[in-house]
This record gives structure tokens, sequence and C-alpha cells, in this order.
């Protein structure tokens, strides 16, 4: 296979094939055929979680939209499909969906399977517009998925990482169409937003603030109304009187119409139009999720790093995400307040600083954007074993798993190795729960978790196995060095 990277070209992907079928049953071919493979979408994401040494399927043939279902108010469409087409098509038939991330470029089963958003007090990720699936398994079965056949288990096979198989299809409840417009704030003074943050946050149905962290001003807020409502100030910032790009340097016209302008959800929700190149292009991404509860405290750590940030920052955009219950999701049971970094892509630098970023997170229990790039190990998923139990009966020998899944998703932390090791040398549940100080079920489900991450059929077999490897070296998720 000739060099293939991601979009934004600091990933060459390792596989030996890249496949471009056409069909479901080519999908299932293929699944058949292969040892290890990973499904590939539209390459927004930085890190390697759709890379594989040995083959990968393309999802980018498979676009069709099969329909709109009336009565349930349901679209049907094919895993390929982008959402700046979906849109267009959703809005010609009188409808729309409840919202949409800043570029619609993105292939609609990518953007689920990571967890991907926009903004808004009251919008959850995207992927909780999902209603259905259908998804193609190890074994080439193909299975169709949803919350009337699969019931609470539904909640895990949304947002999956690619780690339950290859999905086909996919059915996104829907609602009427409706009109949005949206303006820019500039120069939101800090002391302000410290002070309302709730109040600007819900100043439109989706509000994003952009900010390169260097002054006591918040660079931009772009407020998105259905009412079309705009203050000529908001907390101190000025109403710009022409559109704005996020980033200072950059023209506007590849972004969505602002200054007020009514028009379809789908031309006003993304910040960039799908016929222009999205965001920068040469850059990388990271982004963190902390509880709404934390991200005025948030905010105030990210700030003290401003010197840090400078040499690689481009901007920065805050932006509030409304709970779910989908188990793998950045949102999962918690309202969250997401910080994104656009960086320069100058990749040593930014691995060195992100280590730095997350340390200061950590009291606020940070979670990473499943799609961008980030050095901590994810802890924040209490269903990680049920999601595991899943990875077990959709694909029991590992076809799906790669290295990113494998370090994220399998890796034992501090913690369960320690578990693991008094469990290994003859302690009791019990036993280990007075030495650590833990409470009874909390031990069980750890033994459970290092139990389905080892492979293992029961608890008695963890006491026999290998002594897991030093988890205390340096690990850096989906870069190359």
């Amino acid at each position: 296979m000739e060099s293939q990277k991601n979009w934004a070209g600091n990933l060459t992907y390792s596989a030996e094939w890249l496949h471009r079928p056409t069909s479901v049953a080519q999908v299932q071919d293929l699944v058949c055929q292969c040892r290890q493979l990973r499904a590939l979408g539209t390459r927004h994401c930085f890190n390697a979680i759709a890379d594989c040494p040995e083959d990968m399927i393309s999802t980018e043939k498979l676009t069709k939209i099969l329909g709109v279902d009336r009565e349930r108010q349901t679209v049907t469409v094919e895993s390929g499909v982008r959402y700046g087409e979906l849109a267009v098509y959703l809005n010609a038939e009188g409808f729309a969906l409840p919202n949409l991330a800043s570029l619609p470029h993105i292939s609609v089963a990518g953007a689920v399977a990571t967890g991907t958003h926009g903004s808004g007090d009251g919008n959850g990720n995207l992927a909780t517009s999902v209603v259905g699936m259908e998804l193609v398994k190890a074994s080439g079965e193909k299975v169709v998925l949803s919350r009337e056949t699969h019931g609470d288990d539904f909640d895990g096979m949304v947002v999956h990482l690619g780690a339950l198989g290859v999905v086909t299809q996919l059915t996104l409840k829907i609602k009427p169409t409706f009109e949005i417009a949206q303006t820019a704030y500039t120069n939101l003074p800090v002391e302000a937003l410290l002070a309302h943050f709730d109040e600007v946050t819900s100043a439109g149905y989706s509000v994003s603030l952009f900010t390169d962290w260097q002054s006591a001003f918040v660079n931009q807020v772009w407020v998105k109304s259905k009412t079309g409502d705009f203050p000529e100030t908001l907390f101190g910032a000025q109403k710009a009187t022409e559109n704005r790009h996020p980033l200072p340097d950059h023209s506007a016209e590849s972004c969505t119409t602002q200054c007020g302008i009514p028009g379809p959800w789908h031309e006003r929700l993304p910040h960039f139009q799908l016929a222009f190149t999205p965001s920068s292009g040469a850059e990388l991404q990271s982004e963190y999720f902390v509880g709404r509860e934390n991200a005025l405290a948030a905010f105030t750590a990210i700030a003290a790093l401003r010197d840090k940030l400078a040499p690689q920052l481009m901007i920065s955009e805050i932006r509030t995400i409304a709970a779910d219950n989908l188990w793998l999701s950045p949102h999962y049971q918690r309202d969250s307040v997401g910080f994104h970094f656009t960086w320069k892509q100058n990749i040593p630098e930014v691995l060195a600083l992100l280590p730095v970023i997350e340390e200061a997170l950590a009291p606020f229990a940070p979670r990473p954007h499943w799609g961008k790039v980030f050095t901590l190990r994810p802890q924040h998923s209490p269903k990680l074993p049920e999601f595991l139990r899943l990875c077990k009966e959709f694909d029991p020998h590992g076809k799906f798993r790669n290295d990113f899944l494998t370090k994220t998703l399998y890796t034992l932390s501090v913690r369960e190795e320690v578990i693991l090791n008094l469990w290994r040398n003859g302690l009791s549940r019990r036993q280990i729960e007075k030495e650590l100080h833990l409470g009874g079920y909390r031990v069980f489900d750890l033994l459970q978790t290092i139990r389905l991450k080892l492979g293992l059929e029961t608890l008695e077999e963890a006491r026999k196995s290998e002594k897991p490897s030093d988890i205390g070296e340096a690990r850096r998720l989906g870069f190359e060095p």
C-alpha cells in the first residue's frame, strides 16, 4: 500500500493493505479474510486510534443516505456519510439534527465512535442521536444493534472506539428543521467570564469561547441563537461587525456566516463551511473534559500555564456538553466543559507539554477526547468492565484490537497491578480491602476488570497469570516519534 496519512499529516498509517469496500457484503468478506484490521473514516483523528499494521477498511465508498422515516423521525445512513452531505439532505426533507460539530467534514460513524461533540448547555454529543446501528462482528456476521434489542448494553455499543467491529449503517434521531443565527463577540474580560460563566454559556443554543490564554481577555465568544437576539455587548465583550475566524491571522472566508444573519441550522452550527479546508490544516489537536462544577477551577489552572502554552498554541476553544449515559463517552453522566487546544505541528514539543496540562487538570478527573492527542491513561469509565465484556463477545480473539486500544483500555493501572499482585500472593478480597482501604464491592469490580483486561475466564486464573509488564515506562499514544 502506498503511504497513507491522516488529514493533518502528523500520522502515517502502518497498514499493509487499505481496502475500500462498496457494499456490506464486501465488508463481511474482508472481515472474514483479515487476521487484524481497523475501520478508517475521514481521517480526522490526530492519534493512532484507527491504525493497524495489517489491514484497514475505509468507509469512503459507503456513502448512501438510505432514507428518512417520517413517522419515527429517524434517518438511516451508511457509515461513510459525512455530516455536511447528510445535513443538506435532511434540511431539504424538512428535518435537522440537534447539533453539529465545528467541522462538517467528518463522517457520522467516526464521530459517533469517538464521542465527538458540538457545543451547548443542553446539547449532548453527536453519538446521543444514535438509535440504531448495523455492525459486522469479527466472525463476519452482520448484526443490527438497538436499545429495543440489546437493552442497556446499547449504551456500551455506541461510543465503541472501533473495538466491536466495522459499523456499516447508523440510524439517527432527527427533529424538524430550524433556523439559527450566530455572531461573534470580542475581548470578553476573564474576570467577567469567571463571575458569569453560566450566563455566558447559556447566551445561545450553542456557545464557543476562543482564547490564547495570553491576556486578561477571552479573544472571542461565538453565540449561535435560535432567536437571533444579540445584545451589543456580552458582559463587556463587544459584538463584532464582520465575520471572524478563530485564528486572528486567518481569513474568515472559510467560516460559516456570522453577524446575526439567520440561516438554516446546518449553515450556522458548524464553525466551518464544507467547501473549504477545515480549521488550519497543519496542526495537532488535544481536548480534555471536566465536570461543569470544576470548569472555573480548570480554567484558572490552565491559565496559569500561559507562558508554557504560548510557543506551541494556535488557539483554544471552550465548549459545554450535556451529560449522557453512553459508557465510553467523555461526557458519561457528567455535564461537561471541554478545553480544546489547536497546536502548531511541533510533535516533540507538544508531546512534552501535554503531561504538564494533564497534571494541572488531574484534580478535576479530566477525560480526553478519544480522537485527539493525549498522554494520560483514561480512567473515567465505571462501565469499562462491561465494555470489555462486549469486546469479548463481539471480538473474542482481538481482531479489532490495536496498540491504541491495548494501551488505553487493556493496560493495567497502578492500582490494578497492586491488587493483582496481592491476589496472586493469595490474599482474599476482604484482605485486599483492608490492605488498601477499599470497599469490598470496589475490590470485586477491580478484580473483574483485571480478569477481562488479561483475557482470563476466571479470577482463579488471575492468581496464576504472568506478572504484568512495568507500566512505569513512558508511553505516548498515537504518535510517530
